[in-house]
This record gives structure tokens, sequence and C-alpha cells, in this order.
């Protein structure tokens, strides 16, 4: 998912969620944070079952190390099972897809307008923050990436509404605001949609959104 953790991230939350062992921070003096490539892309979501135990489901540009990345957690009920996929695709395909995410805004970005003369007139978040989108705005939301992603959306959508919960050391618990979109979409331009399966869609892939998984429609 990521190169070596950024200095940044190594200072403020050395439990952020990377694809690199923790010896990595020792030399990770200067910010190197590397996208998503062909070779990098790393992804995982975790679905529920009736049943009661989820299932965690990865995609990874290279075969992952199951030994490293679980060796600790002892609580897996079965071993894994490792999938080829292919990911080549042609506009005007339909498939049916599933994407869990966190659809959000910024707020409180500072803005040119609140600048004057290089001095900061009103003071706020230079980056702003993230803040989850009501239920309403949520087909426009999907509507929107899927515009920038290659595909477009066919009605009726499923979304169904939930919170990812996680704690950090020494921090209280925290929650995330998932939305997880079902349905069938039509592919528009094969090797954008192939990039937007590689990178994920929208923010938090750290914390198991983004992650869009597609298969043939029956019949």
């Amino acid at each position: 998912m990521h190169g070596v953790p950024v200095f940044r991230t190594k200072r403020k939350d050395p439990a952020f969620l990377c694809s690199y062992k923790p010896d990595d921070f020792l030399y990770a003096h200067n910010d190197v944070h590397s996208g998503r490539t062909d070779r990098q892309a790393f992804l995982f979501r975790i679905d529920p079952r009736p049943d009661g135990n989820p299932v965690i489901v990865v995609q990874s540009a290279i075969k992952p190390d199951w030994d490293y990345a679980f060796h600790n957690a002892g609580f897996l009920l079965a071993g894994q099972r490792t999938v080829e996929c292919d990911l080549s695709f042609s506009s005007g395909q339909n498939l049916r897809f599933w994407l869990e995410a966190n659809p959000t805004k910024k707020v409180g970005t500072l803005s040119k307008t609140e600048r004057k003369g290089g001095i900061v007139i009103k003071e706020r978040d230079k980056n702003g923050r993230r803040v989850p989108l009501p239920s309403e705005r949520l087909d426009e939301w999907i509507i929107s990436k899927a515009e920038h992603a290659g595909f477009r959306v066919h009605q009726p959508l499923t979304i169904t509404l939930g919170y990812a919960y996680f704690a950090k050391p020494e921090r209280e618990p925290s929650r995330l605001r998932s939305a997880r979109f079902e349905g069938i979409l039509e592919v528009t331009d094969g090797e954008v949609f192939r990039e937007a399966i590689i990178r994920g869609i929208g923010p938090a892939k750290g914390f198991g959104f983004g992650l869009v998984s597609v298969a043939p429609l029956k019949g």
C-alpha cells in the first residue's frame, strides 16, 4: 500500500495501517508516500456473514505473506484462499458490484479568500476535516465517483449504512461511517475502471474502505 511511512505518520500515528514492517520506521527520515500502483496496490474489506463469522477480503498486487500478516491473529477460524483476478474490462460490460465506502466531505479547509497579503486573517485547520455525508446525498456521491472511475451505476441501488469501529493504543475507541453500495454497473472506460479497481474509491482505505468487488451477471 505504501513504500515506507511518512515522517508525519511515524511521529503522530504509529498505529497507522500500512504494508511495511515495523523496522521500516527506522529509515523513514524523509516524507516518502508513494501512491497505489499495479505493484503496490493493497486494499481490504471485512465482509459480514449470516453465521456471525466475518470474512477478511484482501486485494493485493502481489501474493501476500499470510504468515507475516496474521502471525498474531489467533482468532482466525480458517486458512486463507488465494484467487487470481482478471482485470481486463471493456466498455459496455455490465457487472454486479459491491463497495464498502466512507462517503465524506471536507469542511473547514482554509481558502484563498481567508488570506490577505500573505497573512492569514481567519484561522482554520489548513487541510480541513472530513465529515460524513447525509444519507440523502449518497446516491449523488457514488454517481460522481463513478463518472471519474470509468463506470456508471444502474438503478435500483442498494445502500446499507453502518459503522466501522477501531481503537488506537491509549486512545478512546472511534468509529467511521460506512455505506455499502450493491448493484449493477456498466463499464464506460475499461482502462480507467481498471485503475479504480486497483486504487480503490473514496477515503479511509487504511480502515477497510474503498475496495470494489465485481462479478459477472448471472444468466
